[in-house]
């Protein structure tokens, strides 16, 4: 059985007290590895670690050397790349397709913030003085120092380099705590790093849970200059009140309820691919994917029809048998919440259009985390499941007749993550994009992705950007020099 170690200054290591827990497979239940759970001993070590690193080798280390070694970095990478794919399955179940697109944007997220940093421009002005010689004014970026990198379980390895690879090419240190579901492709990170040549401190890595563990003690650490989170939305607000301690700043990208918005005019086939995905790709559990669907009254029992057969076309199974669309959730605590939504649509009145239950599963996948892809119609907008985050691979279908009326439905609920939504309307597309809550919209698509685009949310689904200059804007602190001539 495999025994995953927390990574403290360029070595591998069980925590100071010892203790340990389990990592089940979503697949079968069964234990799959152990995992060492850092002490507050062991945090303060690994942010002890990354200041040292930040007055050593690192901290002297000029852009271009640093650039350098990101590259090589996300070329090691590459080369362990099915390690990374094999580790990420293992965690999640996820199908092996959807693993390796995952894996290879991890990789993708060094290269990308390593090119872009080289290339963030700062400020410069000139200003007259009273006595006539003037002055010269400059900013230089410097990076924020030890930043706290808290991470969900749902894509580990993209959402962590999501936010390891701009802050290192910042010249920043991290310490990850990775989500406990999901340890592995943190800790292999750390063997690539050390492979790749990264100094030690730069990236350390300490496994555990939350309340009253590593992701606490972590936070709280007076020594870590900035947190960034992706997540549940109270874990959220918990870190922003330990983060206030010290006035440290904070990004974070929480919970969501999406919408998807599909016109009468739309192209159906595509709104349905679309949907489809935005619905239950890996399993429901993506923070940008659809909960809530409205259709425009005239296409809505085509487009129910539609879904239903996509949905029930889709095969459940095991990451690597073919044809796989579908895999297990999470674990089989998150099973037990998403069945507990399940029967609660029910209890409030909803009509069923397909699934709401457990797959017929065989041999060692009967005690996996399965769920049936769910669609359901007939409840109002303050229904449980219409407003609250499932994180499941299900949906609500309601009509709608006018625009204004879709989009104040859209905004009723306090999430405000992303939205898609579907028109040849080009004016309508404006119009509506402007007019939804949220920080993402697609138009005609979902989840396109150029990484030098703000990424975040709105009202309780966040505070802050990611992506491009502003991922450099968050882990770096702008410095004025002035230069009196």
């Amino acid at each position: 059985m495999t025994h995953i170690q927390n990574f403290i200054n360029g070595a591998f290591c069980d925590g100071a007290e010892g203790k340990r827990f389990e990592k089940r497979s979503p697949l079968t239940n069964a234990v799959i590895a152990t995992v060492a759970e850092a002490a507050q001993a062991d945090v303060a070590a690994a942010v002890s670690a990354g200041r040292a690193a930040l007055k050593g080798a690192w901290g002297r280390l000029e852009l271009t050397a640093r650039v350098a070694l990101l590259t090589k970095l996300a070329d090691e990478m590459d080369r362990r790349a099915e390690d990374f794919i094999a580790a990420e399955i293992a965690d999640t179940g996820m199908p092996a397709g959807v693993a390796r697109h995952m894996c290879a944007r991890g990789s993708a997220n060094f290269r990308v913030f390593a090119d872009m940093v080289k290339n963030v421009p700062t400020e410069f002005f000139e200003m007259s003085t009273p006595d006539g010689t003037g002055a010269l004014n400059y900013a230089i970026r410097r990076p924020v120092g030890v930043v706290g990198v808290v991470c969900p379980w749902n894509a580990p390895l993209l959402l962590m380099t999501w936010k390891v690879g701009p802050a290192l090419a910042c010249g920043n240190v991290v310490v990850v705590k990775p989500s406990e579901e999901t340890p592995q492709t943190a800790a292999l990170l750390g063997e690539v790093m050390r492979d790749a040549g990264v100094p030690d401190g730069v990236y350390n890595v300490v496994h555990g849970f939350g309340p009253g563990s590593t992701g606490e003690f972590l936070t709280a650490h007076p020594g870590v200059n900035a947190i960034t989170f992706t997540g549940e939305t109270r874990t959220g607000a918990a870190i922003m009140k330990a983060a206030a301690e010290g006035a440290r700043p904070v990004s974070l990208e929480m919970g969501g309820k999406n919408p998807g918005i599909i016109f009468a005019d739309a192209d159906l086939n595509a709104a349905i691919e679309g949907t489809v995905r935005s619905c239950f790709m890996n399993t429901g559990q993506v923070c940008l994917g659809t909960e809530r669907v409205f259709v425009e009254r005239p296409l809505f029992g085509r487009f129910v029809a539609a879904l239903k057969q996509a949905a029930e076309a889709m095969k459940i199974g095991a990451p690597d048998a073919p044809g796989v669309a579908m895999g297990p959730l999470i674990s089989r605590e998150h099973q037990q919440k998403v069945l507990s939504y399940y029967a609660r649509a029910v209890a409030e009145g909803a009509t069923v259009v397909t699934g709401g239950g457990v797959p017929d599963m065989q041999g060692a996948h009967q005690n996996g985390a399965w769920v049936q892809p769910t669609i359901w119609t007939g409840l109002p907008d303050d229904a449980a499941v219409c407003r609250e985050e499932i994180f499941g691979p299900c949906c609500h279908v309601s009509p709608f007749d006018t625009e204004d009326e879709v989009i104040e439905r859209a905004n009723a609920v306090p999430y405000g993550l992303s939205a898609a939504v579907w028109t040849r309307d080009l004016a309508r597309a404006h119009r509506v994009a402007a007019l939804v809550e949220a920080g993402v919209v697609w138009v005609n698509s979902w989840f396109l992705r150029d990484l030098r685009t703000p990424f975040g949310g709105a009202k309780q689904s966040g505070i802050g950007r990611e992506g491009g200059v502003h991922s450099l804007e968050f882990y770096t602190e702008l410095k004025n020099v002035c230069i009196k001539l």
